[in-house]
């Protein structure tokens, strides 16, 4: 089954956010490599794609999971949150409809 999880970025952890994002892009590569990420990707806290010193709000990544309590595993033990950038990470099954 799908999942979303929603990571929230606590303030001011930009610099941790990019030492932390080569293990948790590999991470994506991983599940993308096995077919099961539909999509990934930060929600900028200003309107543009290079929001600078601005940072992230958070992140979005949609994924197939065997399980809800293998798709929270996985976002435990994600960089973003062991490093301490999410403050919070929601996930939440997700049922593709369009397109």
């Amino acid at each position: 089954m799908l999942y979303v999880l929603i990571g929230e970025d606590a303030p001011g952890t930009l610099d941790q956010r990019l030492a932390a994002r080569p293990e948790h892009v590999a991470r994506l590569q991983a599940l993308q490599a096995d077919g099961r990420l539909i999509l990934a990707g930060p929600c900028p806290a200003v309107d543009s794609p290079n929001p600078g010193a601005a940072g992230f709000t958070g992140s979005v990544i949609i994924a197939e999971f065997p399980s809800l309590a293998d798709a929270e595993a996985w976002a435990a033990a994600d960089p973003y949150v062991t490093g301490g950038v999410f403050t919070r990470c929601t996930v939440k099954p997700f049922r593709k409809t369009l397109p």
